[in-house]
């Protein structure tokens, strides 16, 4: 199985076995770390799973050793100003080994879980500010009270009117927009 994890604000491809030098992760050498995963598949690409954006499986990486890479000069200088400085910088990293692809974690799938129950009610019924006279807050209004298609609106009874018109102010006359949400459906 080959991975796409995401590491310290990079991505990278692993296998399992690979040992790869990344950004200084703060972790003590010989424990064990779980990266977030972007795409799962198998070597010739027949069974993979993509994230939007995340997995819930996990792949799993030992701590190997910790570091600092080769020393790296910055030389500057203003010419006619007698202005020259020498820096050094040498970047810390963290090699680890991907003993794992494939765990999965309770976090990431209660948090999967809840966001797909809040992208259900968001996506549910029709897009009510096409109707005149009605924007986003009104929309939400109208939600709040049970009403999410063309349909209900232009089904409502005097009764719900009446009570819609005593609890908001409507821009312009709610029977307006009732006519034009007959119109849509």
């Amino acid at each position: 199985m080959i991975a796409i994890v995401k590491i310290g604000g990079h991505q990278a491809l692993v296998e399992m076995g690979e040992q790869l030098e990344v950004d200084k992760i703060d972790v003590e050498v010989g424990k064990s770390i779980d990266l977030e995963t972007l795409l799962i598949s198998s070597p010739d690409g027949s069974d993979t799973q993509i994230g939007a954006p995340l997995l819930d499986t996990k792949v799993s990486a030992k701590i190997i050793d910790h570091g600092r890479g080769k020393k790296i000069r910055v030389y500057k200088m203003k010419p006619r100003k007698r202005y020259r400085a020498t820096k050094g910088h040498r970047q810390d990293f963290t090699v680890i080994e991907i003993t794992k692809i494939g765990t999965t974690a309770e976090k990431a799938v209660k948090k999967t879980a809840t966001k797909s129950k809040e992208a259900s009610t968001d996506t549910k019924g029709d897009d009510l500010t096409k109707i005149e006279g009605i924007g986003k807050v009104y929309a939400k209004k109208l939600n709040d009270e049970g009403i999410f298609t063309f349909s209900d609106v232009s089904n409502m009874t005097q009764d719900q009117i009446d009570t819609m018109e005593e609890k908001y102010t409507f821009k312009g006359d709610f029977k307006d927009s009732i006519a034009d949400a007959k119109k849509l459906v």
